[in-house]
């Protein structure tokens, strides 16, 4: 009779993820996530199933702590403007200091415009990221340090695109400069 390996599922998914992160889904191998998740191939299929849907809970999973982050950022006691302006230079660091880029930026590029559930998670985090931003600069303009002239809403959908674009230029450039130059712009910008 074969053995069930147990394991703990959530050590599993944040070891692939990290595996999708830095290689992406087509890069992946099956072998390459059964090694980091410590479990063989069967034991993949029985539990979570195929690369696929290994690769949408791995997705989640990303999305989930970016929430989690986002709300203790938000419960802090510090002022809206400094929450937002310390997400936007810890944003810098990710760009810049990271080996990988953003793991939603990845998966959008790569696979959600050929997978709805993908898509849909990424929709859902995009929001997430739209509402925290806009919460933020709302309460900024309420506290006087974003002038009330601003949409709201504008700028968090503009900050939102914004820092996808930081990536790809860091991506292609490399040039750590040019991306804190963009960011004490935004900032510059916000607090005109």
């Amino acid at each position: 009779m074969a053995r069930n390996v147990e394991f703990n599922e959530e050590v599993a998914i944040q070891k692939a993820m990290e595996v999708f992160w830095k290689k992406g889904y087509n890069g992946a191998s099956l072998r390459d996530l059964t090694d980091a998740m410590q479990i063989n191939s069967s034991s993949l299929y029985n539990t979570i199933g195929d690369k696929q849907e290994l690769f949408v809970r791995c997705v989640q999973h990303y999305t989930d702590l970016r929430k989690q982050d986002w709300e203790k950022r938000l419960g802090s006691k510090k002022a809206p403007f400094a929450i937002l302006v310390d997400y936007i230079h810890e944003a810098v660091g990710v760009i810049i200091n990271g080996e990988d880029s953003c793991m939603a930026v990845k998966s959008a590029f790569e696979v959600a415009t050929n997978d709805q559930r993908i898509k849909e998670i990424l929709i859902a985090d995009n929001d997430r990221a739209y509402q925290f931003l806009y919460n933020l600069i709302k309460n900024s303009m309420e506290q006087g340090q974003i002038s009330t002239e601003e949409d709201p809403a504008l700028l968090a959908d503009y900050f939102n695109s914004t820092w996808t674009g930081w990536y790809e230029s860091y991506i292609l450039h490399k040039d750590p400069i040019k991306i804190k130059r963009m960011a004490e712009y935004f900032i510059k910008q916000l607090s005109k």
